[in-house]
């Protein structure tokens, strides 16, 4: 199964700024400590986190987590990495990296492309938080309403796949939706060259990025449109067998990043202010505006940070073996446990 490029529009923290001057996240990067902490680094079991792309709000609460001591009073020397030539799930299947950022549908790309070595262990964001974006003057405030509209497209499977359910679901035909190549960086920069009418977005970054350079956009959500799309992306993934050879250290690893949510939770602006210091390139207001968002969808409704339903994993994966998006069939039940998170 191929997967869509989230490059395009979950992780572009940096490259998002240069459709919009806005000022620089400011300050430095926190200093190494003194001797006694050095040595108690030097004793602490060391993990290497690997991310999904570049540093954005969606890993806030690990940052804070490493900013705020709770790795080190796990007993942890955390390492955060960007994926290089390899991608998160390969770093993470392959134990070059013990945990990392995934998805849902990466992990069934990876299930069935025999990478079977890593197994979701919390969500990061309860909900899916993506859907269709469009300039307010085009009147696309349905997924009906992308008949006779250019829409920016990965041409991938799972993507267009996706995009037809809603449209057809809502009334519409698919196959009226004119489909053009996504070329661009800045989602809201394309939007406003007019160079396609409707585009794929995260709401918490993209739709963020439009309000505060005041753009008129609409937004729908694929949840609202079919509940089978409320998969779960991003999540925390976990190397399978390093998680079983040492259990007690990937839980006490999500103690410790779920204290992070927790306090990006309650605390928004002091978390977004604590990720721009751990990452001085990224964008402030940007940075603010996403973390004010995230900070309620974090959680959501949940019981707790984290948490995983069973049956919405199973739904999205049965739709994957419904629609031949698979290589081979998906056992639904795969790929993910709730051993872990306290």
């Amino acid at each position: 199964m191929k997967t869509m490029s989230r490059k395009a529009f979950i992780g572009a923290a940096g490259a998002m700024a240069a459709g919009v001057m806005l000022a620089a996240c400011g300050g430095q990067k926190s200093g190494s400590g003194d001797a006694a902490a050095s040595d108690e680094k030097d004793a602490a079991t060391k993990i290497t986190f690997c991310l999904d792309y570049t540093p954005n709000t969606n890993h806030t609460g690990v940052y804070v987590a490493q900013r705020q001591g709770f790795f080190a009073d796990e007993g942890l020397d955390v390492t955060i990495v960007q994926p290089a030539e390899d991608t998160a799930e390969a770093m993470v299947g392959t134990g070059k990296a013990e945990l990392g950022i995934s998805y849902q549908d990466y992990i069934a790309n990876a299930l069935t492309g025999g990478n079977t070595g890593l197994v979701a262990i919390a969500a990061v964001v309860q909900h899916n938080t993506s859907g269709i974006m469009s300039l307010k003057e085009t009147g696309i405030d349905r997924p009906a309403a992308m008949e006779g509209h250019t829409y920016a497209t990965w041409d991938l499977p799972v993507e267009q796949a996706t995009v037809r359910q809603v449209v057809d679901k809502d009334g519409g035909d698919f196959d009226k939706v004119e489909l053009v190549p996504y070329t661009v960086d800045d989602d809201v920069a394309g939007l406003k060259a007019k160079m396609f009418d409707a585009v794929w977005v995260y709401e918490g970054w993209a739709v963020q990025n439009a309000a505060l350079q005041d753009v008129d956009v609409n937004y729908f959500s694929f949840i609202s449109v079919d509940d089978v799309f409320d998969y779960y992306t991003p999540v925390i993934a976990a190397n399978v067998a390093y998680a079983k050879e040492n259990p007690e250290v990937v839980r006490a690893f999500l103690r410790a990043v779920k204290k992070g949510y927790e306090f990006a939770i309650a605390k928004p602006e002091e978390a977004a202010g604590i990720l721009c210091e751990e990452v001085p390139e990224l964008d402030a207001a940007l940075v603010a505006q996403s973390q004010a968002f995230l900070s309620e969808q974090y959680q959501a409704d949940a019981t707790s940070w984290g948490v995983i339903d069973k049956d919405r994993w199973a739904r999205f994966y049965g739709w994957l073996n419904d629609n031949d998006l698979v290589n081979s069939p998906l056992d639904v039940n795969a790929g993910w446990t709730m051993e872990y998170l306290a």
